[in-house]
């Protein structure tokens, strides 16, 4: 039976749901929370604060985060990292309902609400593959389902949502995403145990880290893959950090029609990620990512010339498309060819690279935007992803993607690869 043909397992669809519901709580919490600090100070650098401290974990321990992952059962690292999450978030509710908030308060709940997520995302990708036999084409189905879920929760639903339970009280959004993760947690926790290699050899942690890393640095094609999210977030996080100031004085759109503008942009994610699987089979993988990340540098281009809101909006739906698709082919590919036992340390390496660019490209778009005009992030960035199209083009070609398929499944089955094992190392602990 050909990979197009076998179903996903009813296992995922449970990790399906676990994910929508947590989605749809992120998506509360991230509105919710920045309102709450706006109620306790206008500074706008108290609440950068806010903001950066849920980046910080993937700054400060991205690699380690993955090393553990990689030494602890994935399914259980999950489960109770958003059990642990849902106890974290009673803390602000209660302090919200005593009238006992502060930004510190806040700041340090995002901060452990983004370490929850560096456990639960990195360990939820290193099972994915082990749950679907790493077969190529079922990742690409079921990635494209987990994106498209998470973007209709986080970007449509879940900020609304999160604005309206807050004017019933400013613990209630809390107190939603806290019943979120325990939802998520006991279907997580009914998920099926799946088996994955396991290395003989005990190292320190460091060195695991290390050896994740430059697994991912010695790779060709996963080097590509990782360049790819980290040359886009300078981009996209330049054109972030002006894009509300471009959008008011240089379109002339209000409050509502920017919130009209970003739907623009997650409708396009959505049909991206609903087409990602397609175009991976018409063009071959490789193929595809070229194409979006050059479609991605045009709508660029098309936004920093658009004359009106509509043609903005047009573009910024299809650079959306892009990202949409590229979110789900390059996730994919990657838990198709990784060794197993190396899944966490090669997705937290990766991930790591983007979140460490994303302050970069503010700071990028912030300066440009002072020193020349509030266009020039927006031509900068298109550059930067045509550039970016350029180098990484041969690095993440299809003929690198069909050998590095080949490598991974020694059979030579086309239905279902197997994990290359490099040299052994040590043997993953209990959570």
């Amino acid at each position: 039976m050909t990979s197009e043909a076998r179903k996903l397992p009813s296992g995922f669809g449970r990790l399906w749901t676990a994910q929508t519901v947590s989605s749809l709580g992120d998506g509360v919490s991230h509105a919710a929370l920045p309102l709450l600090a706006l109620t306790l100070t206008r500074d706008p650098m108290t609440l950068a604060v806010v903001t950066a401290a849920g980046t910080l974990p993937w700054l400060l321990f991205g690699v380690l985060g993955g090393a553990l992952v990689d030494r602890w059962d994935r399914r259980r690292t999950m489960w109770v990292t958003d059990a642990a999450r849902a106890v974290l978030l009673a803390i602000p509710a209660a302090a919200a309902a005593l009238d006992g908030l502060s930004i510190p308060l806040l700041a340090a709940v995002a901060f452990l609400l983004g370490l929850g997520g560096l456990f639960f995302d990195t360990a939820a990708t290193a099972y994915l593959p082990d749950l679907l036999g790493r077969d190529p084409a079922l990742l690409e189905r079921a990635n494209s389902r987990l994106r498209g879920a998470q973007t209709a929760m986080s970007g449509f639903a879940g900020p609304p949502a999160g604005s309206a339970l807050l004017a019933l009280g400013r613990a209630v959004p809390l107190l939603a995403d806290a019943v979120s993760f325990t939802v998520s947690a006991l279907l997580v926790r009914s998920l099926p145990a799946v088996s994955r290699p396991v290395p003989e050899v005990r190292e320190p942690l460091l060195r695991q880290a290390r050896a994740g890393a430059s697994y991912v640095f010695r790779d060709r094609l996963l080097l590509g893959l990782a360049l790819r999210p980290a040359v886009g977030n300078v981009a996209f996080l330049a054109v972030e950090t002006v894009l509300a100031l471009f959008a008011h004085d240089r379109l002339g759109i209000d409050t509502y029609g920017f919130g009209l503008l970003l739907t623009a942009e997650a409708t396009g994610g959505l049909i991206g990620a609903g087409i990602a699987s397609s175009l991976g089979r018409r063009l071959g993988t490789g193929t595809a990512l070229t194409c979006t990340a050059a479609v991605e540098g045009l709508a660029i281009l098309g936004l920093a010339a658009a004359p009106d809101p509509y043609a903005a909006g047009l573009a910024l739906a299809v650079c959306g498309a892009g990202m949409g698709a590229t979110m789900v082919l390059a996730p994919s590919l990657r838990q198709a060819i990784v060794p197993a036992h190396l899944m966490g340390r090669v997705a937290s390496t990766s991930r790591m690279l983007a979140m460490c660019a994303a302050p970069v490209g503010a700071f990028l778009g912030g300066w440009l935007a002072t020193a020349y005009d509030i266009r020039t992030p927006l031509y900068a960035a298109a550059v930067l992803l045509l550039a970016m199209t350029a180098v990484t083009a041969s690095m993440t070609s299809n003929r690198r993607v069909e050998e590095a398929l080949r490598a991974a499944d020694p059979a030579g089955s086309p239905d279902r690869p197997a994990s290359k094992d490099p040299a052994p190392e040590s043997t993953p602990n209990a959570l």
